[in-house]
């Protein structure tokens, strides 16, 4: 599909940097080592680290963040670890779902929908703690009420406190990436 000077935003990528997670952008040189360590990008060849990058530079802001690459980061911070420039791509996939969120785009309930956050069902929580206790980004906490609640803004959609519910409180849909993966066969 080819590109109008419609869709280009020329202030795109400096919209980017001025996020937080994003600052570090122009620092990628394209040298593809972030798309060759990503796992996401191994089980769906759709998703390149590299080309998003490349999105954003180009001004795509629409096509970026209206797409459903935007979600597929696990945020597993692979690329993070290899990148030799400190680009934290992890960190700029977030800045832009951030993006998404505050521009309307994208709303808490689209979040759920896609299986990109968890959510407990607050009258079959019994207040166990097993959630709190196995999420490694210790996102679920007990509220006033005494209740689980997880904040879908900070969920990874792991689903380490969906399986580990022992009331069977916490829900999660299944992703649109996971629906692909199984598709390939991974």
């Amino acid at each position: 599909m080819g590109i109008t000077n419609k869709e280009i935003n020329a202030a795109f990528s400096a919209e980017v940097t001025e996020i937080p997670g994003g600052e570090y952008l122009n620092r990628c040189f394209s040298c593809g080592a972030c798309s060759g360590i990503c796992p996401v990008s191994q089980a769906i060849p759709d998703f390149d680290p590299r080309k998003i990058i490349h999105m954003i530079r180009m001004g795509l802001k629409d096509r970026v963040l209206n797409s459903e690459l935007l979600w597929y980061c696990s945020q597993c911070k692979s690329c993070v670890f290899v990148c030799p420039q400190d680009v934290r791509f992890a960190d700029i996939m977030a800045a832009l779902r951030q993006m998404a969120m505050d521009e309307g785009i994208i709303k808490i309930q689209d979040l759920l929908d896609k299986g990109k956050a968890a959510w407990v069902e607050r009258d079959l929580c019994v207040s166990c703690l097993t959630c709190v206790r196995v999420c490694p980004w210790e996102i679920p906490v007990i509220d006033d009420k005494g209740v689980a609640y997880i904040d879908p803004l900070q969920c990874k959609a792991c689903g380490i406190c969906a399986a580990e519910c022992p009331a069977q409180a916490i829900k999660l849909n299944e992703s649109e990436d996971e629906r692909l993966i199984a598709a390939c066969g991974g």
